[in-house]
């Protein structure tokens, strides 16, 4: 039985159909994406995989099942024990995820404690746990800051965390690295493959960047308007994408090999800056950061 199996899946939020008859599976220990361009209905497939458009108004029909669980007829309480459970989510934006009242570590805990029945003391172990297993650095004391405390790339570490506290066999990653920058970005990414290849677990992953999902996963699903445009290996469909949209979507990413178009004026200003001023704060607590800098920069200039 796969990890995930999706059939004629179609998901409508009134008059809009967001999903039109999408059809895939996920296996053991395998890794998908779903790539495409906001609006695609790449987020709401991720969603539908956890039942989390039950009781929203949205219309769903299909069949979904994850983890052994049949998604539309399992009951509330069914959901609750696939989702963090068998299944974990990690968001687009950590900071929004994130209780920002309560710490890190003690929302890490809740989670285990509510899916493996654990004592509040095993539960804050845990939490300190899976903090270190995904390179949060001096783990036992940071457990204890807020959301407000961590930086983004620290955040969306801990929402990992938070998934992997009870071991989960799948996990859903929606646009992860969409607010780091790409450094971090890389170090997430790592983090997810190294994760997949010491747990085993299945990984969906929901990205518009194709540059993430080359470098992440074994087969790509590429989605347009709800549906599947084309979907097989890595491999196959970014280096030799067989439809149009799979090549408009590689056309668009940002390649630093391409050729440039030379500039016949070695004079044009590529940068310039007048009088710039940049104050942090106000009245007698405003900080001045920039004062009155000014500056121009021509092709070729350093």
């Amino acid at each position: 039985m796969s990890l995930v199996d999706v059939t004629g899946l179609r998901v409508e939020f009134g008059a809009l159909r967001a999903v039109d008859g999408l059809s895939f599976r996920l296996e053991e220990g395998a890794a998908l994406a779903l790539v495409g361009e906001s609006g695609s209905g790449k987020s709401t497939v991720a969603s539908a995989l956890l039942g989390l458009h039950r009781g929203t108004g949205a219309r769903v029909e299909g069949s979904v099942e994850v983890a052994g669980t049949d998604v539309q007829r399992a009951s509330d309480e069914e959901l609750r024990r696939l989702r963090g459970g068998r299944a974990a989510m990690v968001f687009q934006d950590p900071l929004s995820s994130l209780d920002p009242y309560y710490a890190i570590g003690d929302q890490i805990a809740e989670v285990y404690r509510v899916h493996a029945r654990a004592s509040r003391r095993a539960a804050r172990a845990r939490a300190v746990e899976v903090l270190d297993r995904v390179g949060i650095p001096d783990a036992a004391r940071r457990s204890r800051s807020r959301p407000h405390e961590f930086s983004g790339g620290m955040r969306q570490r801990a929402l990992i965390a938070m998934a992997l506290a009870c071991e989960p066999r799948l996990l859903i990653a929606d646009e992860p690295t969409t607010a780091l920058d790409v450094t971090v970005q890389a170090q997430v990414l790592d983090l997810l493959h190294t994760l997949r290849e010491e747990t085993g677990m299945g990984l969906l992953l929901v990205t518009h960047d194709v540059g993430v999902a080359a470098e992440s996963v074994d087969e790509v699903l590429v989605m347009r308007h709800g549906r599947a445009v084309e979907h097989g290996p890595v491999a196959g469909v970014l280096g030799a994408p067989a439809e149009p949209y799979t090549r408009e979507l590689l056309a668009a990413v940002p390649r630093l090999d391409a050729p440039r178009k030379a500039s016949t004026d070695p004079a044009e200003v590529v940068l310039e800056a007048t009088g710039l001023r940049r104050e942090f704060g106000r009245g007698k607590r405003a900080v001045t950061a920039v004062d009155d800098v000014s500056l121009t920069l021509r092709r070729g200039e350093t």
